[in-house]
């Protein structure tokens, strides 16, 4: 195993570089579209399953058990019951996966924190004792046991991401923490050393310090240990994101992002408010989750303006600096949307 100080020395060591050590340009990659005309179980289950299916037979790649028979699945359940991973869409995820071979055991789900993963129904109610996935391993990040000591993040604001707008951003920013806490994240090994693969379930947010909350948060944030500092230095957080989702390990066993619409917010993120929350009946599956996450940056400004809100910030750069580090594309209008037929 290695470690990663990220930063200063990210440029040797990630895949898609040139000898200039300028990123290259990420490849156009699709995103598959379905539409739901409900949110029953059975139509996430037929939806998921032909999302897949179209996946693998573009890819070449079929979604069954490899070397360590275990598949992980990302949720997100930080905002609280109303703005969490449907229940149906991760069910149907593990059906399409038992399908393909794996064992109940061998799926296993991984969230950040016990009482909004109790609150939302994927860990056992107290009350009750009933749990959503009594079949498949919850792994919560809070609890410490996930991380491991040679794998983390280390973070001193890279001179590539304008040192001047960070400093003007974290001036005035109380911090208590030692230089060493300050630097360092550890990151959640399960996904990319204990899967054969992973699929990342996010939900869309608009966020103060990160502009759009999905996709990139999901698999990087929300993914490691230590991230509140990130909140007390804001100019950093992007720099982050972007950061952790360009590492080899976590990108090649990420093998796609699967979004539903069903509910996601346009203001006052993370924290949800019914008021400024929309539903849209679409499914979206791609690799590319910089595109997905500015497609969604799109329709959350779209709404603010229509309620007559500011857009988010465009001097939040965390898609941009993905963009920079190869994770993907960022023009929406250069989006390959295929869209499948009833």
């Amino acid at each position: 195993m290695r470690f990663y100080l990220l930063g200063a020395f990210l440029l040797t060591i990630l895949p898609g570089f040139g000898a200039d050590g300028v990123p290259e340009k990420a490849g156009q990659l699709p995103i598959w579209e379905s539409r739901l005309p409900d949110f029953t179980q059975s139509t996430y289950d037929r939806e998921v399953e032909r999302l897949i299916n179209k996946f693998e037979q573009n890819s070449g790649r079929r979604l069954v058990p490899g070397e360590k028979k275990k598949v992980g699945l990302k949720i997100y359940t930080d905002s609280g019951p109303g703005l969490a991973t449907p229940l149906p869409l991760v069910r149907a995820v593990i059906n399409a996966l038992e399908r393909r071979g794996f064992e109940p055991k061998g799926i296993f789900l991984v969230g950040l924190n016990q009482l909004r993963l109790r609150m939302t129904g994927y860990l056992p109610s107290l009350a009750s004792g009933m749990s959503a996935f009594p079949e498949h391993p919850i792994y919560v990040l809070e609890s410490g046991r996930f991380f491991d000591p040679v794998w983390f993040y280390d973070s001193p604001l890279p001179q590539r991401f304008d040192p001047i707008f960070a400093e003007s951003q974290t001036k005035g920013v109380p911090n208590s923490s030692t230089k060493d806490e300050d630097r360092k994240s550890f990151l959640a090994t399960p996904l990319f050393l204990d899967a054969d693969f992973w699929i990342n379930l996010p939900v869309y947010t608009d966020h103060p310090t990160l502009g759009v909350n999905g996709a990139l948060v999901n698999a990087t944030l929300w993914n490691a240990s230590n991230t509140a500092r990130f909140f007390r230095s804001p100019a950093n957080a992007p720099a982050a994101v972007a950061e952790m989702s360009a590492i080899p390990e976590l990108r090649e066993t990420w093998v796609f992002t699967l979004v539903s619409l069903q509910a996601y917010q346009f203001i006052g993120g993370p924290y949800f408010n019914s008021l400024y929350s929309v539903s849209e009946p679409l499914l979206w599956l791609s690799r590319d989750p910089v595109m997905l996450d500015s497609l969604m940056l799109d329709r959350i400004n779209g709404w603010r303006k229509l309620s007559g809100f500011p857009p988010v910030s465009e001097e939040i750069r965390t898609l941009e600096f993905a963009e920079m580090l190869g994770v993907g594309l960022g023009d929406t209008k250069e989006a390959q949307f295929i869209k499948l037929d009833k």
